[in-house]
C-alpha cells in the first residue's frame, strides 16, 4: 500500500449534460475507498480547444487524497472515463463526454509511457489553470518552480475561460 499522497485533477466535458458528467465523475471519486476528495473549484465554461466543430466545455479542478500509486490513479480516472461513455480516438482534442486528466502527484516528476506528471501542457492553458490556481494557487510547479497563481497570470484569458454562477 503506497502512503497517502495528494493529487490534483482536471475535469472537463463539452457533450451531453456537461455538469452531470462532472459531478458523476467526482462521485465514482468520491465512491473510492483508496481516494478523498478533499477540494474541488467552481465551474468554469471555455471554449474549445481541438478541431471544429465543437461546443463550449465545462472545466474544473479537484484536490484528492489517495493510497494509490500514480499509475493506479490514472487507471481509475481512464476507468471512471470509460465508464462515461468515453471513447478515446486518433482524433486529439476531439469533443468528449470526460475528460479526466492526472495533473499533479505529490512533487513527482514521472515520465513512462502513457503518464506525464506533472501535466505536460498544464501550464499553457488558461481553462486548466484558473480552476487550479481556486484550490491550489500557493502549489508550486515541481519543474517550472512558479506558483499555479503565477502561471495562471501568464495565460489568463477572461473572454474564453469565463467562472459560472
Amino acid at each position: 500500500m503506497t502512503a497517502a499522497a495528494t493529487a490534483y485533477i482536471a475535469l472537463g466535458s463539452n457533450l451531453g449534460d456537461r455538469e452531470a458528467q462532472l459531478e458523476a465523475a467526482l462521485a465514482a471519486l468520491r465512491a473510492s475507498t483508496d481516494v478523498r476528495v478533499t477540494a474541488v473549484s467552481a465551474l468554469y465554461e471555455t471554449e474549445p480547444v481541438g478541431p471544429p466543430p465543437q461546443g463550449p466545455y465545462l472545466n474544473g479542478a479537484a484536490e484528492l487524497v489517495t493510497s494509490l500509486g500514480p499509475r493506479l490513479l490514472l487507471d481509475r480516472l481512464l476507468a471512471i472515463e470509460a465508464a462515461a461513455g468515453r471513447r478515446r480516438g486518433a482524433v486529439r482534442n476531439a469533443a468528449r463526454l470526460l475528460d479526466l486528466d492526472l495533473l499533479f502527484f505529490g512533487g513527482q516528476r514521472i515520465d513512462e509511457p502513457g503518464l506525464r506528471v506533472p501535466h505536460p501542457r498544464l501550464h499553457e492553458r488558461a481553462f486548466v489553470l484558473e480552476p487550479l490556481r481556486e484550490i491550489a494557487a500557493r502549489l508550486v510547479h515541481p519543474v517550472l518552480g512558479e506558483t499555479i497563481d503565477e502561471l495562471a497570470r501568464c495565460v489568463r484569458n477572461p473572454a474564453a475561460v469565463r467562472r459560472r454562477g
